[in-house]
């Protein structure tokens, strides 16, 4: 069964960004040297960095500008992969995966200075990210990230129960530990900017242009779209993430769509305010069903989660109760406030949990794979893959491209994903 396609309209993002930049329906055919599929933070930053090396860009979007999960998700910028500097030395030995962790310790800096480069009007925040841990196993392997950062000389540093209360406002937690590098931006207004940055430098983008049928024919790629107009290009990227469909064979049955809720409250009072994250920063914590939460430019506080599978009704706000009730138990002293936003957006999981890079056949290239740190990942994975377009260097790529890998018995993934949130539920110690 196809998955529901929700307005942005019901997000805080939505209802608080900046104005895209103008764009129109692809109705005539036209050529480039790359067309690119979707206009989120990967397709954007490629864009952009393509064009500013002389090439010739169109980017194809099926619904707007940040219509997936770009423009939906919770805003928070967290360097690093899922796993550790030295569960990637584990599993690929300390040359391959050296670039890979530096890689992924500069995706922040990736977004802020694109922000600061381009003067986008992006309401942003750089001052630390704190995972909290929830049970004692978890302040464990807070100490052993710390190390892990430690060595690769990021300044990170253990926070036992007493700090931990007072820097996240709330005593749930045994103790975390703060990675100064993260930091929380508005991503609808950020993506947004990109889509401006990438115009000024000459890309053509067209929204509501739906890619239906990919064709390569005499050393070209043809992008059909659903209005019946089409793209001729050298290079294909396509970079859609949890929003991926059919358009090239299997390629969404190598991830789990999963579904990350979001909710935000109205401003909060001034005293609650300065009780909650009292020093800017951006958290979330170690649970398997993480939570993760921050105070924005407008006050709001925001909370966002896994939740069901099946994608939440905008008419129920019961679909997301059980954020609700964590925000009560996390944070008692915002009982009564109101919340004021409900939405959702997918995140592209991978089997093994890394970032996937697929090139099936010349002239295509494949970013698949977001894991829940799209903001910084995406941007960065933008950036390497117009270098690696440009050069031809693979080098430029964080991981080599693989070959199209489907879960296995992917027909029961909802019940796999169900099974898992339910197992989860049990073992994380919920709220």
């Amino acid at each position: 069964m196809p998955r529901k396609y929700f307005p942005l309209s019901p997000s805080l993002w939505a209802a608080t960004a900046v104005d895209a930049p103008p764009t129109h329906r692809l109705e005539e055919d036209a050529r480039a040297d790359v067309v690119i599929v979707g206009a989120g933070f990967c397709g954007l930053s490629a864009a952009l960095h393509l064009a500013e090396q002389g090439v010739r860009v169109v980017v194809l979007e099926a619904q707007e500008i940040g219509f997936g999960g770009s423009g939906r998700n919770g805003g928070q910028v967290i360097p690093g992969l899922k796993y550790d500097p030295s569960e990637l030395i584990d599993k690929l030995g300390h040359d391959r995966a050296q670039p890979l962790i530096e890689f992924a310790a500069g995706t922040v800096d990736a977004v802020f200075d694109l922000i600061d480069k381009h003067q986008m009007d992006v309401p942003r925040i750089r001052n630390g990210w704190i995972q909290g841990s929830h049970t004692p196993a978890a302040l464990k392997l807070a100490e052993r990230r710390v190390r892990d950062w430690n060595t690769q000389g990021v300044a990170a540093r253990f926070l036992d129960r007493d700090e931990t209360a007072r820097l996240l406002g709330t005593d749930k937690y045994h103790g975390g530990w703060l990675d100064p590098r993260g930091g929380g931006i508005h991503p609808l207004s950020y993506v947004r900017g990109l889509a401006r940055a990438a115009v000024a430098a000459g890309v053509k983008i067209h929204t509501q242009s739906p890619v239906t049928k990919l064709e390569a024919s005499a050393g070209n790629w043809c992008a059909r779209t659903a209005q019946g107009s089409q793209i001729t290009a050298e290079r294909v990227i396509l970079c859609t993430n949890g929003y991926t469909d059919d358009l090239w064979p299997q390629l969404r049955k190598t991830i789990i769509d999963a579904n990350s809720f979001q909710i935000a409250t109205e401003p909060l009072p001034e005293h609650v305010r300065r009780s909650i994250l009292p020093e800017g920063h951006v958290s979330s914590d170690a649970r398997n069903l993480l939570l993760y939460y921050r105070i924005d430019h407008t006050g709001r506080l925001l909370i966002g989660g896994r939740g069901t599978f099946q994608d939440p009704d905008p008419s129920r706000p019961d679909h997301w109760s059980h954020l609700e009730s964590a925000v009560a138990k996390l944070f008692p002293q915002t009982i009564g406030i109101p919340i004021a936003y409900r939405w959702c957006g997918r995140v592209a999981i991978t089997q093994d949990y890394f970032p996937h890079i697929h090139e099936p056949a010349p002239g295509l290239l494949i970013d698949i794979g977001c894991q829940g740190r799209g903001v910084g990942l995406q941007t960065r994975m933008g950036q390497a893959l117009a270098n690696y377009i440009v050069s031809g260097n693979r080098n430029a790529l964080p991981v080599p491209p693989t070959d199209i890998k489907t879960f296995p018995l992917y027909g029961l993934h909802r019940a796999y994903v169900a099974a898992a949130i339910a197992w989860y539920k049990m073992t994380d110690g919920g709220l």
